[in-house]
């Protein structure tokens, strides 16, 4: 409850109520979201923008490629396709992140912030509760244009499985474009993360089963991240596999646990320690 005080001088001003630090953490966390949130809401092309690309090419495969493509073991490629777009769909959401981020720290915005009276974790615990938002959205978008090319999921348990797999891993990634947010000197160079982030999508098991690559390169992308969330909601989905023999295949779905789960806290720390080095 606000209280009237006076300041000596006859005046009188509200005083704030008095709450403890994580309530004021929490509050501060919501700001920085709502300031995130208003940004896509006054620009909501951004996120189609995001979506250009996962969306395009789940046509280009999907329908131009689509009847060239093989399965492994048999079943319909766009089927087995679109839980490798979901994938790509959030792996490609880390560059998003990075973006802004050093956007916001080279046009002072994060040091404005600094220089209030808040929770320092709130600038970087707001930020990535906004991606996660954002994620959900964009993997909304993506499962109804799956759904409309004909794409049925099992639903149930299984369904959401397979949906906190993938916020798991966008969960994880959220650190690396943080990190990578405050290490880099410009957003020219944060968007050309894609350079790298694009060839990662396609040594993996999102576009074709890596039985189907050269043996090399299929040993690569059986151990890449990607593959093994996309093997595990391709299981949990429903969608045709076209699982092998391998320890990575076989068990997918514990790594498709354990990958998000080293990643961030391999990145989390490195992400807080260079956010606090700002102030140095």
């Amino acid at each position: 409850m606000s209280a009237q005080a006076a300041d000596g001088t006859g005046r009188t001003y509200r005083r704030r109520p008095r709450h403890g630090r994580l309530f004021w953490t929490i509050a501060d966390c919501w700001n920085v979201v709502r300031r995130g949130l208003t940004h896509y809401r006054r620009q909501p092309v951004s996120i189609l923008w995001q979506l250009a690309f996962p969306i395009l090419s789940v046509l280009l495969y999907g329908y131009v490629f689509g009847k060239a493509m093989q399965v492994p073991g048999g079943g319909d490629y766009k089927t087995f396709l679109m839980p490798g777009m979901f994938v790509m769909t959030v792996a490609m959401g880390f560059i998003s992140t990075a973006t802004i981020f050093v956007h916001d720290s080279k046009k002072g915005v994060i040091d404005r912030f600094r220089s209030m009276p808040m929770a320092p974790s709130a600038v970087v615990a707001g930020r990535g509760a906004t991606d996660m938002i954002v994620s959900c959205a964009e993997l909304g978008i993506m499962m109804g244009t799956a759904y409309g090319m004909g794409w049925r999921p099992d639903g149930g348990i299984p369904f959401v499985k397979a949906v906190a797999l993938l916020l798991a891993l966008r969960f994880a990634l959220i650190w690396v474009g943080v990190w990578l947010g405050l290490m880099l000197p410009s957003p020219e160079q944060a968007g050309g993360l894609f350079a790298i982030v694009f060839p990662l999508t396609m040594i993996s098991s999102i576009y074709v089963s890596p039985q189907q690559m050269p043996h090399w390169l299929g040993q690569v992308a059986l151990w890449n991240p990607l593959s093994s969330t996309a093997s595990a909601t391709r299981t949990l989905f429903g969608a045709p596999t076209g699982t092998g023999t391998s320890w990575p295949e076989q068990h997918a779905l514990l790594l498709a646990g354990v990958w998000p789960a080293a990643l961030t806290l391999m990145f989390l720390p490195l992400a807080v320690r260079r956010f606090q080095k700002l102030s140095r």
